[in-house]
This record gives C-alpha cells, sequence and structure tokens, in this order.
C-alpha cells in the first residue's frame, strides 16, 4: 500500500516541490496550505502516514499546529500521526523545542530529494516498529486480547466517550478443567472462550484479560438488560459447545460464565468505579448459581451487604483524612521508607512524574542556637502547608527535610519550590540560610528507568568531541563509552557479549572512517548490526548525508556539538532501542 503523506505549507512552491518529488516514488500526497486545513482535513478523512510541517506558517504557526492536532487526535481515539517539522531556521533552540513536543525529525530547506525521501522513510519506519513493539507489550499472547495494564487505560478512554456497557466475565468452574485435563487444554479452553467472546458481543467492542479466567469487556451500544441477557446465554451455550469438542461428549464438567455489568454512560463515566460496581454485580451471579448475569442497579445491594458496607465505612471513616487540614503527608524515616517504595511502584506502573527535593537549613552567624532548632521545626511545618495532600515529606535530619512532589510538570517545579522560600523569607527577618537540591524523575512507562541503565557508544579521532559528547550524555543519565577512533571501537565490539543500545560515528577519522566502521558492524550481522547509528559531522554538503542514511543511518548530527541538541537527539531515537531491548529480550 502507498504511502500516504501530508504535506502543509504557505509556499505553493515548496508544495508543488514535495509532491512532485513524493508522488515520483509511489507515495500519496496531499498539499494544504495552512495548520487549519490540516486539522479539518483530519477531522474529516482521517490521519495520514505522516506529516511534513513547515513551522514559519502566517495566523497558525508549525507549533501550534502540531499542538491542535494532538488534541484533535485524542478527541477522535487516534494515534499520533508522526510529524517532520520543514524549517530554513538553523537555530538550536528551535529544534530543541520542537523533538520537545513530540516532533520526529526536521528537513532543512530548501530541501535536498534523496534526503527528503530517506528520513521520510526512516520515521515511519521507526514509528511502525515502536508500534508494533508497543502493541506486543500490551496484548496477551493466549488470548489475544489487551493484559491488565493495557485494559486499564484502553477502557478508561473508551468509558469516557463510549455508550455501551461494561461486562466483568469470570468462568465458572474452569480449575475441573485444569486438575482433570492438564493446563494444556485449560489454555485451549481459554484461547476458545476469547473468540467466542470477540464473536458475540458487537462490532466495536473492547476486551481485556486481567486475570487467569477473568476477563472485562466494553460491549458497544449495549445498553439494555435484555441484550446482556443474551449475550450472557449466546456465550454459556457456545463455550459448552467448544468445550465438548475439544475434551468429549462425556465432559461433564459445569463449565460456564457469569456476567456482571454496568450501562455507561448511565452509570457514569470513571473505569475504576464501573468495574466496581460491574465486579459486585459479577459477585451476586457467583453466589446465585452461576452461568448467569446480573445488571448494576441502585438497589442491587441486600440488606447483609449494606450492613457490611456500613462496618467497612466506619472503618473507612476513623481511617480517612477528611478531618485533616489540606497540607502534604509528613511521616517519619521508617514509615516513610515504606511509603517511598510503594510509591515509587505506583509512579512507574501508572506512569507518574515526581520530584524528589532536599531542603537543608544551615546556621547563620548571630543566630542563637535555640531560635535555629526551632526555625528548623517551623520550616517543615511551611513546607507541609505550601504543598499538597498528595506530597509527602520526612526529616532526615533535625535541619534536613526531604520531599516528594507528586504528579507535577518539570516547569512548575521551580514555582512550587519559590512559593515555600518567600512565603518562609516574608515571615522571618533572620532566618536559616536554607538551600535545597532537586531531581526530577519522569516515568514515560518505564522508560526513564531502563533509560538510566542504557549504553551509548561515541566513536570519534577527537578526544575533546569524546570528552564533550560524554559530559552532556553522563548529564542526561546513560553510561557513555568512549572509543578514540574507529579501530578501537571494533576491538570493543568483537570481544564483549553486551551491545550498545545506541552508537554516535564520527563521520570522518584517521584509519577507519565512520562509514567504513558501519559497514564493518554490518557485516558482522546479528545484534550490534541492529544498533541505531547516529553520525556526527562538521560536513555541510547533502551528499554525506544521503551516503550516510542510504547505509542506514537514523539522522546526522552537527559539530561542533551543542549539548542540547545532542540530548534531545538522542532521547528521540534512544526511545526506539530500549522498547526493542525491553520487549523483544522477553519473548527470547
Amino acid at each position: 500500500m502507498a504511502k500516504w503523506i501530508m504535506v502543509v505549507d504557505d509556499d505553493v512552491a515548496n508544495l508543488q516541490m514535495a509532491g512532485t518529488i513524493l508522488s515520483k516514488h509511489n507515495m500519496r500526497v496531499t498539499a494544504l496550505k495552512s495548520g487549519q486545513a490540516l486539522l479539518t482535513y483530519v477531522k474529516e478523512n482521517g490521519a495520514p502516514d505522516l506529516i511534513l510541517l513547515d513551522i514559519m506558517m502566517p495566523e497558525m504557526d508549525g507549533f501550534e499546529t502540531l499542538s491542535a492536532l494532538r488534541v484533535l487526535e485524542k478527541e477522535k481515539g487516534l494515534g499520533e500521526t508522526p510529524v517532520i517539522f520543514l524549517t530554513a531556521d538553523e537555530s538550536t533552540g528551535t529544534e530543541s523545542k520542537g523533538f520537545e513536543v513530540g516532533v520526529s525529525d526536521f528537513i532543512r530547506k530548501p530541501f535536498n530529494p534523496e534526503v527528503l525521501l530517506r528520513r521520510i522513510d526512516n520515521v515511519i519506519s521507526m514509528q511502525k516498529e515502536m508500534n508494533s513493539l508497543k502493541n506486543e507489550a500490551s496484548i496477551d499472547k493466549l488470548t489475544g486480547f489487551l493484559n491488565k495494564a493495557a485494559t486499564n487505560s484502553k477502557l478508561s478512554q473508551v468509558c469516557l466517550m463510549g455508550l455501551g456497557a461494561l461486562m466483568m466475565i469470570d468462568l465458572d468452574s474452569f480449575k475441573l478443567v485444569n486438575d482433570l485435563y492438564g493446563h494444556e487444554m485449560g489454555d485451549k479452553v481459554l484461547i476458545s472462550f476469547a473468540n467466542i467472546v470477540r464473536e458475540t458481543l458487537p462490532k466495536g467492542s473492547s476486551f481485556g484479560r486481567i486475570g487467569g479466567d477473568e476477563f472485562v469487556a466494553f460491549s458497544a451500544g449495549t445498553q439494555e438488560e435484555s441484550e446482556v441477557a443474551e449475550l450472557t446465554q449466546r456465550m454459556n451455550v457456545k463455550l459448552v459447545e467448544s468445550a465438548k469438542e475439544m475434551m468429549g461428549e462425556d465432559m461433564n464438567i459445569p463449565l460456564g460464565c457469569s456476567v456482571g455489568a454496568i450501562f455507561i454512560p448511565k452509570h457514569g463515566n470513571d473505569y475504576t468505579t464501573l468495574l466496581k460496581q460491574a465486579d459486585k454485580c459479577l459477585y451476586v451471579v457467583k453466589k446465585n448459581g452461576k452461568h448467569g448475569y446480573s445488571v448494576y442497579s441502585s438497589d442491587l445491594i441486600t440488606d447483609a451487604d449494606a450492613a457490611q458496607e456500613m462496618n467497612l465505612r466506619s472503618i473507612s471513616e476513623i481511617l480517612s483524612e477528611r478531618n485533616i487540614t489540606d497540607v502534604a503527608l509528613q511521616l517519619d524515616m521508617e514509615a516513610f521508607t515504606h511509603v517511598y517504595r510503594f510509591a515509587n511502584r505506583f509512579f512507574i506502573r501508572n506512569n507518574i512524574n515526581s520530584c524528589k527535593v532536599l531542603f537543608t537549613l544551615a546556621k547563620p552567624l548571630g543566630l542563637p542556637e535555640e531560635d535555629y532548632r526551632n526555625s528548623c521545626d517551623d520550616f517543615g511545618n511551611q513546607i507541609r502547608e505550601n504543598l499538597r495532600k498528595s506530597d509527602m515529606l520526612t526529616r532526615t535530619r533535625y535541619n534536613q527535610y526531604y520531599v516528594i512532589i507528586t504528579d507535577i510538570r518539570e516547569e512548575f517545579v521551580d514555582k512550587v519550590l519559590h512559593n515555600i522560600m518567600d512565603s518562609w523569607e516574608n515571615n522571618r527577618p533572620v532566618s536559616p540560610i536554607i538551600t535545597y537540591e532537586k531531581e526530577y524523575v519522569r516515568n514515560d512507562g518505564d522508560l526513564f528507568l531502563e533509560r538510566s541503565i542504557a549504553t551509548i557508544a561515541v566513536v570519534d579521532d577527537d578526544e575533546m568531541v569524546l570528552t564533550a559528547a560524554k559530559a552532556a550524555l553522563a548529564e542526561y543519565g546513560v553510561k557513555v563509552e568512549t572509543f578514540l577512533g574507529g579501530e578501537k571501537f571494533m576491538e570493543y565490539v568483537n570481544t564483549v557479549e553486551r551491545v550498545p543500545d545506541l552508537i554516535l560515528l564520527d563521520v570522518k577519522m584517521t584509519g577507519m572512517s565512520g562509514f567504513d566502521v558501519l559497514r564493518s558492524i554490518k557485516e558482522i550481522g546479528g545484534d550490534i548490526a541492529r544498533v541505531p547509528v547516529i553520525f556526527l559531522t562538521g560536513e555541510t554538503d547533502d551528499g554525506t548525508e544521503i551516503e550516510g542514511l542510504q547505509m542506514g543511518a537514523l539522522d546526522f548530527i552537527k559539530k561542533p556539538l551543542i549539548a542540547e541538541v545532542l540530548r534531545v537527539r538522542v532521547n528521540h531515537i534512544l526511545e526506539l532501542s530500549v522498547l526493542r531491548k525491553r520487549y523483544r529480550g522477553k519473548q527470547k
């Protein structure tokens, strides 16, 4: 199928040139003259494989267009379309900002046809591989349904906008299949049942496996109890028929499925709340004979259940924070240690960013010891009052406070810390000298943690370049191995078991050139041949870039190196390498 490329530029000559180049290479091209035209087109016709987007346009520039596009994609339930910025701007700031907002690459104008084609091909190939890897990570390999983590993410979105029924589905007496016929037969039953659910529920439904024989599904458009009853009956009939085909007509296990359902949006849109209510309905079915269904209603809870809930509610009232003011949670070191470990796991699992801060209070000359210690006590209260209930802190020493600020964007951290400092200083004519260290922690999936143990190999025959690259990347949090020349790097490649996650390779080197090194590692094959390569070069001609891209390099970075540009370009490509290692490594 031809690649579909959308070109957005207010310059007709650029549109014509790009259209001619891409069309000659069997690509479908849609040319648009403004950011608003792009948004309207995508809204009405869907998204292409890739967008070439000019930065400098009147009314709505490339950055504004990209931001609006991402909002539109979320509203329509579309994946993020890869975007390449077209620009004549050579400034570092533009490039850094572009990568920060999610652009896939930059192509300089006027563009060289070969460079244009190679970079488009690289971006689309990388995007497809990343989508494939992420898809593999989100699918339960036995049933083909979403796994538990992906189910929570997908159905949270579906429930916000969907019309249908959330259904908890549990297999009845499934354990007997494993006990009597073995786990291999049990897997066959699970696979068969997944197919039955997929075939039975309406088109447009979503499915997830959240436990061994526990499933959850969004049944699209289902709004009546009679529909739930019919779906449940059909699943039970088909399951027994399938089981007898696999285990024989004399199979007498009371196999079946029970369903707890709740309607959306009639009873809300919050997935977590809806799932709990559907689970209550499932429990009702399990207590009353199985192989049936129960649909949520406000009077579903029995008197016995109500009594139990009142007991639970009473305990919850005692444990709750309803009488505590809206301040951060302060714990002693022992309690904080347990909460901190739990919080870290929670942040990673739910992709929540945080910031660690260590405040230290030093005693100035002339401040009495007693006043100093009292001030240290008061500063802890000041921190608590300026933070939220979701934040937490502990006192590591009498003059130090360790703080975790949760779910915060990096650009807002300094504002929060300045508020604490300003409100403190305004109340104290003489006070301890306060300093702080901070560390922002991104939890983009668990890529951030895996990136911290990623290895980047930098190959150059200039020691100053190696030193500059190592300093910039070490600050970024990765392990950096440097090699003075291509020969040294090839010695490394031929002697180590673990290959690097990314290679930065100088083009012009004495002895082996960068192109020679890349040819050599391609000839070796195996894992080293699959490592992404970025060329470092002081060359400005298109010929060098074209040759490198033809050989399989993913990018070029101009020398002299600028730390900010180096980090954003490395970050952009390192994500793919980390995904490869994480997901493909699990398959070995």
